[in-house]
């Protein structure tokens, strides 16, 4: 069996005070004094704390969410844990005069041991610093070995203790790590069985999410979804369900429900980086332009004074950026590419002199001049940098990588392009959330980019010639070819619409185009059109239904 250190006494335990507020260490400091404790230091800004844990390894630690004159206690708290300042067995209490929703439930994924309001007063404090110092005495043999991964061992101390009467009010903590635990061993049965018998008796949102997850994990889902249909309707358990829903979809390569219960959660929690991060990459399978555009977007703002804050972070908003806007009007493409014209710059000014960014910034000028029609000028200068690079290998960065390859592919070099999507494919690994879901999207874009040469609005605009020619069927192939890039563009929706009209009335619609003008109807119905759209889609809508009726009536 795994041996266990033994636990510091209270009178050695080493506390650090993390607030901008000097009455709060104030009243933190007197009433653990008052509990025996004396070795209390204080930070009251992010670096001062990080210096402190640099050189402490402390007990517990007591951090605030308003955090002055650098990072939240949020992002704080996410480093200490990150760089092993924080373990499984310290003590960690966040302090917070917020209690919004997406703030709390943000926290409560961080898994401190308490959450306490503020303004704080000293006789409460004291009283609940005692607490959750015997509760820490207690358990710290069966968190210990839960933290070193020792799951059976800490089930084995977990059900002696539950067999202790003087641990009863600790019983439902005792009992959450051994269904995690049970969970890690991947006794799915046990713990189904085991969280079964523990709703019996508790009502626990954690007790209902585990159980969940164990019928999850079986496969058994017609019993999961009766029980996870009634846990999102419940404001302790939504949260943790649209997590384990998410997960359960892409585990099953069913990506557009694992996108959209994604995007959900993110509602709840935006602050969660990787979340956004999943969320981004899931837009991109599912080519919705815009959701990329504002996941990398929301990475980049909750990033800031974060340890997962870079300028790569601002690059990827960028390239997302000139993603989106082939799929936007003219005006609204100009904006944009005009607005990320001046992000380019100001990195260009504060990194492409020193070249940490030289080669990414020069691919991103060379995809803009591309999307500002200037393709001879993008080509040439792809052409020109790629010279002095030869030969041409996919590196360690998957985004700089995948941008060159769009920057290939833009300017009409398609061998490049597809010979640098096959070297990619050499580095990726479906071992985790990321790996499924980014493989999925690089087999998808190997097969897009062999079918597929151009972006929407170029498509869209070859198949308008098409249609002035009165050449129906090609448009309406192109079209179908800017939908697989763009399924949601509406403007592209009603072109296949205005195509399948004239069809329909000149020579009826085959079993496919029926279906498909009625996908095109599904997706539209209900949602927000200008006043040209609305009027152009009714029309259509009710050219092809009086076509439809006439071909069933043999008229």
């Amino acid at each position: 069996m795994i041996e266990i250190p033994d636990q510091k006494p209270w009178n050695e335990l080493k506390v650090l005070v993390i607030d901008g507020q000097p009455l709060v260490h104030t009243v933190i400091q007197n009433a653990l004094v008052d509990a025996g404790i004396n070795n209390i230091h204080s930070a009251f800004n992010a670096y001062a704390a990080l210096r402190l844990c640099g050189t402490i390894k402390f007990d517990m630690v007591l951090i605030a969410f308003d955090v002055k004159s650098d990072k939240d206690g949020f992002n704080l708290l996410e480093e200490m844990k990150f760089k092993g300042y924080i373990s499984k067995t310290t003590c960690v209490i966040f302090l917070s005069a917020d209690t919004s929703e997406s703030l709390v439930n943000c926290v409560v994924e961080m898994e401190p041991t308490d959450f306490w309001v503020k303004p704080l007063d000293k006789s409460k404090v004291e009283h609940r610093i005692k607490q959750l110092l015997m509760i820490e005495k207690k358990l710290y043999a069966l968190r210990y070995c839960f933290e070193q991964e020792e799951y059976a061992t800490a089930i084995y101390y977990a059900e002696r203790q539950l067999k202790d009467d003087t641990l009863v009010l600790y019983h439902p903590h005792i009992n959450r790590l051994i269904g995690r635990s049970l969970i890690n061993l991947r006794e799915y049965k046990d713990a189904q069985r085991f969280y079964e018998k523990l709703a019996e008796t508790y009502d626990y949102a954690w007790v209902h999410v585990g159980l969940a997850n164990s019928l999850l994990k079986q496969n058994m889902i017609t019993e999961a979804t009766e029980l996870t249909d009634a846990l999102l309707k419940r404001e302790d358990t939504k949260f943790a369900t649209y997590d384990l829903l998410a997960e359960y979809y892409i585990a099953r390569e069913e990506f557009q429900l694992g996108y959209e219960i994604i995007q959900e959660a993110t509602k709840l929690a935006p602050r969660n980086i990787e979340r956004n991060k999943n969320s981004w990459n899931l837009a991109r399978l599912n080519h919705d332009r815009l959701g990329q555009y504002v996941a990398t977007k929301n990475m980049l703002k909750y990033a800031k004074n974060s340890i997962h804050d870079t300028p790569l972070l601002q690059l990827n908003v960028i390239r997302s950026a000139i993603d989106l806007a082939p799929t936007l009007t003219y005006d609204e493409a100009n904006k944009l590419i005009a607005r990320t014209e001046r992000i380019v710059n100001e990195l260009k000014s504060d990194f492409g002199a020193a070249n940490e960014l030289g080669e990414q910034l020069d691919i991103i000028e060379i995809r803009i001049m591309n999307s500002r029609k200037n393709k001879r000028e993008a080509e040439t200068a792809l052409q020109r940098h790629f010279r002095q690079t030869l030969p041409v290998r996919a590196q360690k960065y998957f985004e700089d990588n995948l941008d060159k390859v769009k920057a290939y592919h833009e300017v009409g070099m398609w061998e490049q392009s597809m010979l640098l999507l096959e070297q990619m494919k050499e580095f990726m690994s479906q071992d985790s959330f990321t790996g499924k879901v980014l493989t999925a999207y690089i087999d998808q874009e190997s097969r897009e980019r062999k079918d597929i040469r151009y972006n929407p609005r170029e498509i869209a605009e070859m198949a308008s010639s098409y249609y002035k020619n009165q050449r129906y069927h090609p448009a309406y192939n192109l079209l179908c070819q800017a939908t697989q890039l763009s399924p949601k563009n509406k403007s592209i929706l009603i072109s296949i619409l205005k195509v399948l009209a004239i069809i329909a009335e000149e020579e009826g619609l085959t079993e496919a185009e029926t279906e498909h003008a009625k996908g095109c109807i599904e997706n539209l119905d209900g949602s927000v059109l200008t006043a040209t759209q609305e009027e152009d889609f009714e029309e259509y809508k009710t050219r092809i239904s009086k076509a439809l009726t006439k071909a069933a009536l043999g008229i």
